[in-house]
């Protein structure tokens, strides 16, 4: 039998204060395979983050608020997402962890960064029930897990309910 080497982990976040656990999870996991370690994040629609009264995501480290009216641009959200990612890699204690920011179709860019960067495991949450969140047109989780080859870690987040 031929083995696989995971030498490179991506670890899709969203701005979700379970991001935290999805995180550690992949985090536990490329420590463990001695995998390089990627974090994302993916500004889909930045309408999206404005159109609360503000998003703050609390955990490790501190907080990252995201507040309407101080986000003039795409260049603004993208500077909270970096922010957002490198409390998270100081969180991990990790300096080698790479982090990136990318804007598009969620599922669509986290596909495009797996494929140029030759990632050989995806890390991601669902919020779902039966795994996979209903968006009307399919989750993040379930659109990608059809149309990649790469194998794929879902971390089952419990929504307080």
């Amino acid at each position: 039998m031929k083995t696989h080497k995971i030498d490179k982990i991506l670890i899709a976040l969203d701005y979700d204060p379970t991001a935290q656990n999805v995180a550690e999870t992949g985090f536990s996991l490329a420590k463990s395979l001695g995998s390089e370690i990627i974090l994302l994040h993916v500004i889909s629609d930045p309408s999206l983050y404005l159109s609360s009264e503000h998003i703050v995501v609390m955990g490790f480290a501190g907080q990252v608020e995201i507040v309407p009216g101080k986000m003039d641009s795409t260049d603004e959200l993208k500077k909270k997402a970096t922010l957002f990612l490198d409390k998270l890699k100081q969180y991990l204690g990790d300096i080698s962890i790479q982090t990136l920011v990318k804007e598009g179709d969620i599922a669509e860019s986290i596909l495009s960064v797996a494929k140029d960067l030759k990632i050989d495991m995806l890390v991601m949450g669902s919020h779902g029930a039966n795994g996979v969140a209903n968006t009307g047109t399919g989750s993040v989780t379930e659109k990608i897990s059809q149309q990649t080859s790469i194998p794929l870690l879902i971390v089952p987040i419990k929504l307080n309910k």
